[in-house]
């Protein structure tokens, strides 16, 4: 008899929170970017390749997500409340894919190099266009502030769920494994 998963793959968990982490740290760097000019171009030789690498990682996490069974949401979730988390899910990796592809061609449409590491450089993508820039740097700007209230929203709910419900939510994707 096959017992019911009541856990995210390890590989799942993994994904999870190293993006957590990068998610977070890119949107620090943003914050930062936006209030000092002082030191705005360290910040963006962190931000580019960053975005990147959460671009390349969203990928593998979405290819995974498809491949693995889920373990069930808490009995205490409402249907509403299970609608609204896999809307929420699929915003937030929605926003994980679009935001560095924008921040791409931002970048491609104004000819300003994309920098990986030491000499790899990304291809631009885009056909240089000032106009363009100028739409898609606003276009970054606004997915951005709704990428930090899809985290927020994201947070707050398992903040929720793990102090005031207390219905186990957060084992689901904890990094350690449960019995």
């Amino acid at each position: 008899m096959a017992t019911e998963r009541r856990q995210f793959t390890a590989f799942s968990r993994f994904l999870h929170w190293t993006m957590a982490a990068m998610v977070l740290t890119m949107l620090c760097i943003g914050v930062a970017m936006v209030t000092s000019l002082a030191d705005y171009h360290m910040l963006v030789s962190i931000h580019r390749p960053l975005g990147i690498a959460i671009l390349l990682l969203v990928v593998v996490r979405f290819v995974n997500r498809q491949l693995s069974s889920l373990p069930p949401f808490p009995a205490t979730m409402s249907s509403a409340e299970r609608r609204a988390a896999r809307a929420s899910e699929l915003t937030m990796y929605g926003l994980m894919f679009i935001l560095p592809l924008v921040g791409w061609g931002m970048l491609s449409a104004a000819r300003y190099p994309i920098v990986l590491f030491g000499s790899v450089h990304l291809p631009f993508i885009l056909p240089h266009d000032v106009a363009l820039y100028a739409v898609l740097r606003k276009a970054h700007t606004i997915l951005a502030y709704l990428f930090f209230m899809a985290f927020i929203a994201h947070f707050g709910a398992i903040l929720f769920h793990t102090l005031i419900v207390r219905d186990g939510l957060l084992k689901r994707m904890a990094p350690w494994n449960i019995r």
